[in-house]
């Protein structure tokens, strides 16, 4: 097949090519040509493979309810370096795909470790690894990055602690003036406290309880705040959105569920040219919606940022993140929005 390189309509709208860009063609023309004639006889490129294959080296009962598990690639080879706040997508033995934190040290690259607590059908497979489990990883990666040295207020609610443990290390190692504010169920329930303790800042640590304390307020998590400190929170969406709603300065935070949708309004997806027609409600994700009619659909993350359920717009207009995207894009479906009536699926 041929390429003929030929310049666009006039810019100005006059019934003839543009000029400067007619002007071009030869000069393209002969780079194409020059491109084509050193790629001959080149080796096809190669497909890149960016699984991380580990092992599972052990699984550790940490709290009620909460395993950790510590990964290394099998003939003792170095991990990819990560930063405090990082995750990776643990690829299931059974095809499953989850995000966990990684929560042991950073400057160990022979290991990583996860923790995961046992809420739904993917935990409880990790739960049942065993030392020896091959498993694949895909990352890692930062969607909750430490960007300061302090002073820092950092909340953690259950499991949410996975994330903030590498960074408390991380303050604490450089002389941060730093607080932690742990909280959950009950202390039976709640992961790492012993490796908190052997930090010797146990005045830099408040551990609150529902059972001991009652459900915290917006007052009990950031009163213990330093002055002008940047606030970092994990755990659970009330316990986010209770201190963003109260917070006036610098603040970051990562959920474990899936973002609320606010201010949405309602719209259709049509699965293929033709195909059937699904409403999605103004309180519902795109996801939601389509997995009431395609429940095998891949998904993972819920948060917009894996884009594992990265779908192909055949048409209509899509908004990701209050941004509008051109036709004939792709749509995350976990987040993203039709910006019209109906968006038409490539599923």
């Amino acid at each position: 097949m041929t390429t003929v390189v030929t310049p666009p309509p006039d810019l100005y709208g006059r019934p003839r090519p543009d000029r400067l860009f007619g002007a071009l063609v030869p000069v393209v023309e002969a780079y194409r040509r020059l491109s084509l004639r050193s790629a001959k006889g080149q080796p096809p490129a190669r497909p890149v493979d960016r699984d991380l294959r580990v092992v599972v080296r052990s699984v550790v009962a940490e709290a009620e309810g909460v395993v950790s598990l510590v990964l290394a690639d099998p003939s003792g080879a170095r991990l990819p370096a990560w930063r405090p706040g990082c995750h990776v997508d643990v690829v299931l033995p059974s095809g499953t795909v989850r995000q966990y934190s990684l929560c042991g040290e950073p400057a160990d690259l022979r290991t990583y470790r996860i923790a995961v607590r046992l809420v739904g059908s993917g935990s409880a497979e990790a739960h049942g690894l065993e030392p020896g489990t091959p498993l694949v990883l895909r990352g890692p990666r930062n969607a909750f990055p430490f960007v300061g040295h302090g002073p820092c207020l950092f909340i953690a609610g259950g499991i949410g602690i996975t994330p903030i443990l590498p960074m408390v290390r991380h303050a604490a190692a450089r002389g941060a003036d730093w607080r932690l504010v742990y909280t959950g169920r009950s202390r039976a329930a709640l992961p790492f406290l012993d490796e908190l303790a052997s930090l010797r800042t146990t005045d830099r640590v408040e551990v609150r309880t529902d059972d001991e304390h009652g459900l915290p307020t917006a007052a009990d998590l950031l009163g213990r705040a330093p002055s002008g400190a940047a606030v970092y929170v994990c755990g659970p969406v009330p316990v986010i959105e209770l201190v963003k709603a109260a917070w006036p300065g610098r603040f970051h935070a990562e959920r474990f569920s899936p973002p609320p949708v606010v201010d949405g309004s309602p719209f259709e997806l049509q699965l293929g040219a033709g195909g059937p027609v699904v409403p999605v409600g103004a309180d519902e994700s795109a996801l939601e919606a389509l997995r009431r009619a395609r429940p095998d659909v891949a998904y993972s993350c819920r948060q917009g940022f894996c884009g594992t359920c990265k779908v192909r717009v055949l048409s209509g207009a899509v908004e990701h993140r209050g941004r509008a995207l051109s036709e004939e894009d792709t749509m995350l479906v976990c987040v993203s929005r039709a910006a019209g009536d109906r968006v038409v699926l490539d599923v």
